[in-house]
């Protein structure tokens, strides 16, 4: 009997499983840490999940910065699939991506995946913190990858650039949806980049609120009843979801396809592209909020 096949969570004892049965599809260690690039590609090297691959944010999971784009743009399609078939990731393979924990940065690569037309892709719920936590083992080991043929069906509408975004905007076409901690959405607290506050209109729904206190996902009802309060009625079909550059915005996404809330888009180059254009909107303050204090430049 062929192993199951899983499109959005797996847990750690069904991944040791298919490992054990010689079935483990490939494995993405998406470990990274914004403050510290080198971190992940160092973690792996300490330690991870037998015949993972180490899939860098900044040099696998986007494409190069330029002067328009944000912090973390969407890689080139071909050179992405060019990677995707080096990880040995073929018609069918089952991808089960992991990071440290929560699965911010895991669930980038499953949203990647999903954009190129791979269903086959799921996080690995608690990532690499919860594998330990169960007992099971870690390894320095390099993979033994068997280079594949990636194909797929490219989803042409899955993302949007800053200027549709803004378009829909203006028409009240989208909702969008900004990821980013309360403190970084209002504007309060900005560490990471140049211009504090969230584009106009957005709403905040922290991707944090996703997740229990082991930084698990939540059940698909309890995660549905988080969204239907955020969406306000609002058709999933119409959510664009955002942050700082696109990057833990797919976890909203993700959390969304759990609670069986499909058709949401990405804005990929979310707020650090968003204010590359000094026409663009700014609001500050809390949502909806008591006295937003909007600074248009």
């Amino acid at each position: 009997m062929s192993a199951p096949e899983y499109r959005t969570l797996i847990d750690p004892a069904a991944l040791a499983a298919r490992i054990d049965a010689g079935e483990p599809g490939v494995i993405l260690d998406c470990r990274h840490d914004l403050a510290r690039p080198r971190w992940g590609a160092d973690a792996y090297a300490q330690g991870h999940i037998p015949g993972a691959s180490f899939a860098s944010l900044d040099h696998d999971l986007s494409g190069p910065i330029t002067a328009a784009t944000g912090r973390h743009p969407l890689p080139d399609r071909e050179a992405f699939a060019a990677t995707a078939g080096r990880w040995g990731i073929g018609p069918g393979t089952q991808v089960i991506a992991y990071d440290q924990g929560n699965g911010a940065f895991a669930a980038r690569a499953w949203w990647l995946l999903r954009w190129m037309g791979h269903a086959q892709v799921a996080v690995l719920d608690g990532g690499f913190a919860a594998w330990l936590t169960a007992g099971l083992p870690a390894t320095r080991e390099p993979p033994r990858v068997t280079p594949r043929s990636f194909t797929g069906a490219p989803a042409a509408t899955a993302a949007l650039d800053s200027e549709t975004v803004q378009r829909e905007l203006s028409r009240g076409g989208i909702r969008l949806i900004d990821a980013r901690a309360a403190d970084r959405f209002a504007g309060h607290n900005e560490t990471i980049d140049p211009v504090a506050g969230h584009v106009p209109g957005a709403r905040n729904h922290p991707f944090t609120q996703n997740l229990d206190a082991h930084g698990r996902f939540l059940p698909r009802e309890a995660l549905r009843e988080r969204w239907l309060a955020s969406l306000a009625g609002c058709a999933p079909e119409r959510v664009v979801a955002m942050c700082g550059s696109g990057v833990t915005a797919c976890h909203n996404l993700l959390a969304l396809e759990i609670a069986g809330l499909v058709g949401a888009r990405l804005y990929a180059g979310s707020w650090s592209e968003w204010i590359r254009d000094p026409s663009r909107g700014i609001e500050r303050g809390v949502e909806r909020g008591a006295e937003a204090d909007s600074a248009r430049r």
